[in-house]
């Protein structure tokens, strides 16, 4: 059941990412050449507005499993909130993470695309960059919250805005505490503690949208595994997986940790980067 206290942390948190995206476009727009003063400038300006963002969401998170905790136990641990900077989500410098966009830029301009498509594509790296880290900042400072609290289990909750495929089947599914919650370009996902009764430790949360989804499968597919119910949470493509890991599989980004993907995505390895 969606209560009011989830709705408020939703909204918040939306807030907080659709003004940081919004900032992080602008700026892109108006540094003008791209050059390498346009970067130290960009560095600046945006970026402890970014992390501000970050370290805003990672306090919204911890408040809402906080109150959580008191509604169901009537106690809530103390602790630290998770420090959200980008050093810390990602495990990379902020400096190395935000030049990317930059590197995007040149990278189409030496394959001999124009000027304007090049900076477009630059600017798509940093919105993704900036909102990844928004939601890097809501699942680490959940997972620090959860860690402090009695809850043992947790689950993967749609907001309506962003929520693909992948978000929905994903969403039918519980999680343990101390897992981190998978992410993918664009994810606003959000996580919400539940309780299991003792010796219920069931995996489907969701039966009717999964059922839903057995049936959207079935009508474009001509048929549908009625045995699909783990969908990947909790597995890693080097395992032998049967059931919906058909079409989803969660696979560890040394970076950003784990990311849902469909089996059939394609990605570099050290390989092709040598």
């Amino acid at each position: 059941m969606v209560t009011r206290l989830d709705l408020a942390y939703d909204r918040e948190v939306h807030n907080v990412r659709t003004r940081i995206i919004a900032v992080a476009e602008r700026t892109w727009r108006g540094l003008g050449s791209y050059r390498d003063a346009d970067f130290d400038r960009m560095l600046a300006s945006l970026i402890p507005r970014v992390e501000s963002a970050q370290q805003k969401i990672s306090n919204l998170t911890d408040a809402y499993i906080r109150k959580q905790a008191l509604a169901e136990f009537g106690t809530a641990r103390d602790g630290a909130v998770f420090n959200a900077s980008t050093r810390n989500l990602r495990g990379v410098d902020t400096e190395t993470v935000y030049h990317r966009p930059f590197a995007s830029a040149y990278t189409a301009l030496s394959s001999g695309k124009a000027v304007q498509a090049a900076i477009a594509e630059g600017e798509r790296r940093l919105v993704d960059i900036v909102s990844s880290g928004v939601q890097l900042s809501k699942t680490h400072s959940a997972a620090n919250a959860l860690e402090k609290s009695k809850f043992t289990k947790f689950m993967r909750t749609l907001t309506g805005r962003e929520n693909c495929a992948m978000c929905t089947i994903a969403s039918t599914q519980r999680y343990h505490r101390g897992d981190l919650l998978p992410i993918h370009p664009g994810c606003d996902c959000g996580v919400k503690p539940f309780v299991v009764d003792p010796g219920d430790d069931y995996q489907i949360i969701n039966e009717s949208l999964l059922e839903s989804v057995h049936d959207q499968i079935a009508s474009k597919l001509g048929d549908s595994d009625r045995g699909a119910r783990l969908l990947g949470i909790g597995k890693f493509e080097k395992n032998q997986i049967s059931e919906y890991t058909d079409l989803i599989l969660t696979r560890e980004h040394g970076e950003l940790g784990p990311v849902l993907t469909w089996r059939t995505d394609k990605f570099t390895g050290s390989k092709e980067i040598n």
